[in-house]
């Protein structure tokens, strides 16, 4: 089962990480000012990501393929690693659309 882990960036914004069972990271929020404004950011990957329009696929210069993932209102919620070709794009795709829903939240600011 999959997790979000909220922790803190170099900047004191709150961020989380959607990682796979097997501990990889399959999407990275933005920095959000506060914890409860991250907790929102999580909410809206669990609703969002089982809506295959959402997830907006892209290329990089240097050929590798991401992924971000939109709320309804068209911000971006979340970004994939790169990935080296579309079919692992489309994996990590699957992945967000199968762990978020059920992921557990675990706080990494309150250690």
């Amino acid at each position: 089962m999959g997790k979000f882990v909220i922790s803190k960036r170099t900047d004191n914004d709150f961020k989380f990480n959607l990682k796979a069972g097997n501990g990889q990271v399959i999407l990275t929020s933005q920095g959000y000012g506060s914890k409860s404004s991250c907790e929102n950011g999580i909410e809206s990957v669990r609703i969002n990501s089982q809506d295959d329009s959402k997830f907006e696929r892209n290329t990089a210069k240097d050929d590798r393929c991401y992924f971000n993932l939109k709320a309804g209102n068209g911000q971006i919620i979340g970004t994939s690693q790169m990935y080296e070709s579309e079919n692992g794009m489309e994996n990590g795709i699957e992945s967000v659309k199968n762990n978020a829903p059920g992921a557990s939240v675990e706080d990494e600011t309150v250690l």
